[in-house]
């Protein structure tokens, strides 16, 4: 009975953390209030279901009594007594379960996106504190993606958290005219909840299908959104994930190991799928080359090709530069020299990664790309120190299978 309501647990918070958190949020309009109840909620039910069982619906179980959890919390602030009759009030509320699982209700992932990305906080904090609350992902994580020290991190997002209660920033997805203003930060967040999906920061499994679904799911709801005349950008995301969405199944083996581009069957694409995304490729170029347009692009190059022997290599090359000189990046610019590697061979692409090695040091894909590039170059030792240093920094341990795998091969 413990395993199995410890597994439950486990899998509700990786599943709906960031459901019942953006719940929490939209009721008490206080980040941190639903953040703490929240995990103590997640305590609460390991004790709870060890003796009496996993309840019927679970995540409205852990809504409830987070509800109920906030209300003290917030009981014991004394410079908050004056909101209690309001609180209160709430917490006579009874939610019934049916109502919270039905995916019907207003969709507050989406208000809580738009609301991290209000003009007033600061662009570099917009974006983080979303896939904070959104995933779970804990500050050290966010800060290894956002490639700055974890304190630094905790500072933004503290600071943020308290500019969005102060300033009584409204839990709402904006009219049309102002949602504009916030579209790039939404679609940047959504592309990186798909990013969390498509490879896994930590944890055993390398694709976490939940996030992925998730994330097209609200593309498709901010396309769709913004219509009569949906947004290129947002369009060229929506082809973007479903392109690297199609090859999922191909991308892990039976003992769920790492299987690269240029190794995958790609009968096993999902093409149903490509089919989908490839005339939204077009419609997001026609409104220009912007960043996830040319992003679209490429991953529908490789999607069309046959193999990765016939995939047109020198034009995503190019792709990559002008992506590169529209929003320069180190991570651009690592993937572009894997691409120059295909057209030009590894000591090409090896000089390219110099340039950014310093920037990109803390970053295990860094020296994965390295140490293949050192392999097919034939520098065997130079190859294993790189090796060496991506097993040390990664932190998911399908891709640490296929890194040590490569290791002992060499």
């Amino acid at each position: 009975m413990e395993i199995a309501a410890a597994g439950a647990v486990d899998e509700l918070y990786r599943s709906d953390w960031g459901r019942i958190l953006a719940t929490l949020i939209r009721l008490f309009g206080d980040f941190d209030v639903a953040e703490e109840a929240a995990q103590e909620a997640f305590a609460a039910a390991v004790e709870r279901w060890n003796a009496s069982g996993v309840p019927e619906h679970p995540r409205a179980w852990i809504i409830q009594t987070a509800r109920h959890k906030a209300i003290d919390r917030i009981r014991r602030r004394a410079s908050l007594e004056e909101k209690l009759p309001f609180y209160a009030a709430l917490s006579s509320t009874v939610v019934e379960a049916p109502e919270l699982e039905r995916d019907e209700i207003p969709d507050d992932r989406l208000r809580l996106i738009f609301t991290c990305c209000h003009p007033a906080l600061a662009p570099e904090v917009q974006v983080a504190l979303t896939l904070r609350t959104l995933t779970g992902l804990d500050t050290e994580e966010i800060a290894r993606a956002f490639l700055v020290p974890a304190a630094t991190m905790a500072q933004r997002l503290v600071r943020a958290k308290r500019k969005i209660r102060d300033a009584a920033i409204p839990y709402t997805i904006p009219g049309k005219a102002d949602m504009r203003e916030r579209l790039d930060a939404v679609l940047t967040v959504i592309y990186l909840v798909f990013s969390e999906g498509y490879a896994a920061t930590r944890g055993v499994p390398l694709v976490r299908t939940d996030f992925c679904a998730e994330a097209i799911r609200l593309g498709r709801l901010v396309r769709e959104l913004v219509a009569p005349r949906p947004a290129p950008e947002a369009t060229a995301l929506l082809a973007l994930m479903l392109l690297h969405d199609s090859r999922r199944d191909a991308r892990l083996d039976s003992a769920g190991d790492l299987i690269v581009l240029e190794e995958q069957d790609r009968a096993r694409w999902d093409r149903r799928q490509i089919a989908e995304a490839l005339p939204l490729v077009e419609e997001g170029l026609r409104g220009g080359p912007t960043p996830f347009a040319l992003q679209a692009a490429i991953a529908a190059l490789h999607c069309e090709a046959a193999s990765a022997a016939e995939t047109d290599w020198p034009q995503i090359v190019r792709l990559y530069e002008r992506l590169e000189a529209m929003q320069p990046s180190p991570v651009v610019t690592l993937n572009r020299a894997v691409a120059v590697a295909m057209v030009a061979g590894p000591r090409r692409a090896l000089a390219l990664i110099e340039t950014i090695a310093a920037e990109l040091d803390g970053y295990h894909l860094l020296h994965a790309s390295r140490a293949d590039l050192l392999r097919r170059a034939g520098d065997r030792e130079e190859a294993v120190k790189s090796y060496e240093r991506a097993l040390a920094l990664v932190t998911n341990e399908s891709e640490r299978r296929y890194l040590a795998r490569r290791l002992t091969e060499l």
